[in-house]
């Protein structure tokens, strides 16, 4: 199996299989082709999911901003489960679900590809989007140690949220990625409490 390249533009998106297992892939933002990976940038890497809170990304933009780093945004596909790990950072996965077939590769959702280009494409952040599986934590380690990741950026929840799509990225991942990396993990609040002194640790990080 030979892991799926990056895809930029509109070029035509590849795919690769083998037996029933499916690979992510590196989908386009506004990064520079191959920059994150050489290491010729700082690289801050976010998880991102839909109907998160906007202020989020703008946060995670205001860092990489901040420290002249490109953005990789990952989302994670809870319900499938990796089968192989590729050195750039991509999975071959394949689903939990036995009754859905598997006769595609894992995409990274366009509405909130487009979502996260309306929010980023007007700043000058570089950034990309990739998609990988399983426990949120294990994959965006993985994800940051493949890219040489500065830090990671996850979010809270909303306090009024129920579903497990609002608690993907909540303060337990965050307590998961602290045991597994030596990277710094920075958890963005999504109330109202919090936000001023957060936004002057992103005007001055030594601020707090």
């Amino acid at each position: 199996m030979s892991p799926l390249s990056a895809e930029r533009g509109n070029s035509e998106q590849g795919r690769a299989e083998t037996g029933r297992a499916e690979t992510s892939r590196a989908e386009p933002g506004r990064a520079e082709p191959g920059r994150a990976e050489t290491g010729r940038a700082a690289v801050i890497v976010v998880g991102v999911f839909t109907g998160q809170p906007d202020t989020i990304i703008h946060q995670a933009a205001a860092f990489a901003t901040r420290f002249a780093a490109a953005l990789v945004c990952v989302h994670v596909d809870v319900d499938r489960y990796i089968v192989q790990r590729n050195a750039d950072g991509t999975v071959y996965s394949a689903t939990t679900d036995p009754d859905l077939a598997e006769d595609r590769a894992p995409e990274f959702p366009e509405r909130l590809r487009a979502h996260l280009a309306g929010l980023l494409d007007p700043t000058e952040v570089r950034w990309r989007t990739m998609v990988s599986a399983g426990d949120p934590a294990d994959a965006l380690s993985h994800v940051a140690e493949a890219v040489d990741a500065v830090a990671i950026v996850v979010g809270t929840h909303r306090p009024t949220a129920r579903s497990s799509i609002a608690e993907f990225f909540n303060g337990s991942v965050a307590i998961h990625l602290a045991h597994r990396q030596h990277r710094p993990i920075i958890v963005i609040p999504t109330g109202d409490s919090g936000q001023s002194a957060l936004n002057d640790l992103t005007r001055d990080p030594l601020a707090l």
